[in-house]
């Protein structure tokens, strides 16, 4: 019998994907569990940009027929800011006491990055160490789903139209881990994993919540694709609801 072998690399592709994002899960951690006490608090705050506004520029999707149809005027989406308020700002807590020697539960649910109207969606994203990513693709053209992280196993895989979802997991912690894909080079997303559930991503109002803090002093880190990484420091006392703002500067040269 002849073997089409075209079809014999793609399997095999497929499976060396799957296993090694699955091998690559480390056992879990021999730290204890950590049990709510109801003394655990919240931080909240607001995302606001200061600044001359940048120029959205245009992204040329002309290379791909499909794309140029599905989203005939895109832009850059790095300066998403409303009112003022700024989105897609990656906030999450480090270095607390609580985090260093405690483990967290582990969620059930599944975080989704697709590639819709030729870009992905969400741009920003954030997931627990061992929580499974499905990336999606609901356009009509091929996609490219290429993460470069720096402490992960880096992998490489394409889409067709309709295809199934790609399931994968990251092992360790990283902040942050670049998506891009090789066939539309302009399309990028940013994702986040951590050992802890205290993160969030500003929404459309610049809003951020961060809920079930134990106690503790930490520091507080605020994290965009472009501009300067923000860090304060604060200790959270019982059951306290600590707000906490930051806000981000550009200044467009002048012409």
């Amino acid at each position: 019998m002849r073997v089409n072998s075209c079809l014999i690399v793609s399997l095999v592709l497929s499976v060396a994907f799957f296993s090694l994002s699955a091998s690559s899960q480390e056992p879990n951690s021999s730290k204890p569990l950590y049990r709510p006490t109801g003394e655990e608090g919240t931080v909240t705050g607001t995302i606001t940009f200061a600044g001359r506004l940048p120029k959205r520029q245009r992204i040329d999707m002309t290379a791909d027929p499909v794309c140029a149809e599905l989203n005939p005027d895109p832009v850059d989406r790095w300066a998403k800011v409303n009112d003022d308020k700024f989105q897609n700002v990656l906030i999450y807590v480090k270095d607390g006491e609580p985090l260093k020697t405690h483990r967290f539960i582990e969620p059930d649910t599944k975080v989704v990055l697709e590639h819709r109207r030729c870009q992905y969606e969400p741009l920003v994203l954030a997931m627990r160490v061992g929580q499974k990513l499905l990336v999606r693709n609901v356009d009509p053209t091929t996609h490219n789903t290429h993460p470069a992280p720096k402490v992960n196993v880096e992998w490489n895989q394409s889409q067709p139209p309709g295809g199934d979802d790609l399931v994968t997991m990251f092992s360790r912690a990283e902040v942050p881990i670049s998506f891009k894909d090789n066939q539309h080079p302009w399309e990028h997303a940013y994702l986040a994993v951590l050992d802890h559930p205290f993160f969030a991503i500003s929404d459309a109002r610049g809003i951020y919540q961060i809920s079930g803090l134990p106690p503790g002093t930490y520091k507080l880190v605020a994290w965009h694709e472009r501009l300067p990484e923000q860090e304060i420091q604060f200790t959270l006392t019982s059951r306290e609801n600590r707000r906490i703002d930051f806000v981000f500067t550009f200044d467009e040269p002048k012409n």
